[in-house]
């Protein structure tokens, strides 16, 4: 499966500029292709659904055609979501590291 780097995102406590809610996750992410390097920052709300790896350490984003082809045997450790219409996202861990696959149709799309 053809996979393409998208960014890297790091967990922090610290309110960052530009940060957008995503509701289902209860988590506030900033925009990756805004930022120099491909960060997005993650600040989760205390309340958040999302605990374990996903929260705790940086991960990887790919994007792929289909998540569901993605993560087929994968150590699924954050089944897939839409933190926003046509956008997909789930989260393995894979040699020691969280890996998030995302599928969506148009980036330009997204929310932030």
């Amino acid at each position: 499966m053809k996979k393409e780097f998208h960014h890297i995102g790091l967990p922090t406590h610290e309110s960052q500029p530009g940060e957008f809610f995503v509701e289902e996750t209860k988590v506030w992410v900033t925009d990756p292709r805004k930022h120099p390097y491909k960060v997005e920052f993650l600040r989760f709300e205390d309340d958040s659904p999302v605990i374990g790896p996903v929260r705790d350490m940086p991960h990887i984003a790919y994007r792929v055609e289909d998540v569901n082809a993605a993560i087929q045997g994968e150590d699924v450790i954050l089944e897939p979501f839409e933190p926003s219409p046509n956008f997909t996202v789930a989260f393995v861990m894979k040699d020691g590291a969280v890996i998030e696959y995302m599928q969506f149709e148009k980036e330009e799309f997204l929310p932030w």
